[in-house]
């Protein structure tokens, strides 16, 4: 049980702004075993934005209140993902060679790519959340933002147990990330990534997986064509996009069936 909880910090530590304990540390090892856990990062995420927005909505309009949500969402995470879907942008849209593309990550610099990228994706985010807040009930919206954000952080945990890290960016001196995941740890992260669709109370929201797997299979062979691998950036751009996904394959659900 000590081992699991030291490995729940390490998650919480890396994937969030959280404080965690003094004794837990960046270990390459409790790294690649706590990534199981990165759905359940989702949880503490999604029910966080999801309390915001609601408290918020009892004051503000409803476009504030989602705001405020997202802007919780970030504060938490410290932006680590949407500062992986910018570099992303940047590196893909600027780069023709594997070389070029991860010197172009690895810049910290932000460019236009990058900077069209993330405002298009917090756009198309904010668009999608106020759009569910005002046509779902509060436990159902707490549902949704659960699920999207937990499932979301599922989506890399394939790309990490089915692919390679990009060797080339292996040997530079780069942000920790996880490179290694065990069949068993792998089966933890499905269950936890999967139990906020159980919640949802309808066997229709199960269909919402199709698309997000289709997206992160396209991305993982996308990222394999140009660097012959992922990057953690690579896998924050992948949580960015298939929560949008997410939320877009729910209102073709809600229209459809």
């Amino acid at each position: 049980m000590k081992h699991e909880v030291r490995l729940f910090f390490t998650a919480l530590m890396f994937y969030t702004r959280i404080p965690c304990p003094k004794w837990v540390d960046h270990s390459a090892e409790y790294l690649n075993q706590c990534t199981k856990y990165f759905p359940l990062i989702g949880w503490l995420v999604g029910s966080a934005s999801a309390l915001v927005l609601w408290l918020a909505m009892f004051i503000f309009p409803a476009s504030v209140a989602v705001i405020l949500s997202m802007v919780t969402g970030i504060l938490i995470t410290g932006a680590f993902h949407e500062d992986g879907f910018a570099d992303v942008c940047d590196g893909f849209g600027g780069g023709w060679t594997k070389s070029k593309i991860l010197a172009i990550m690895k810049d910290s610099l932000i460019g236009a790519y990058g900077v069209t990228g993330l405002a298009l994706i917090l756009l198309m985010k904010f668009s999608l959340v106020s759009a569910i807040a005002q046509q779902v009930q509060t436990g159902l919206l707490f549902g949704i933002l659960i699920a999207a954000h937990t499932v979301s952080r599922l989506a890399p945990v394939f790309i990490i147990y089915f692919g390679e890290y990009s060797r080339e960016d292996a040997s530079s001196k780069v942000k920790p990330v996880a490179k290694k995941l065990s069949a068993i740890n792998f089966v933890v992260a499905i269950v936890i990534g999967l139990l906020p669709i159980i919640r949802l109370q309808s066997p229709w929201y199960w269909l919402i997986l199709f698309p997000v797997l289709l997206a992160t299979w396209f991305l993982y062979r996308y990222f394999y064509k140009w660097i012959e691998g992922y990057t953690g950036d690579c896998l924050g751009a992948t949580q960015q996009v298939t929560e949008i996904i997410f939320y877009l394959s729910m209102f073709v659900l809600w229209k459809f069936i």
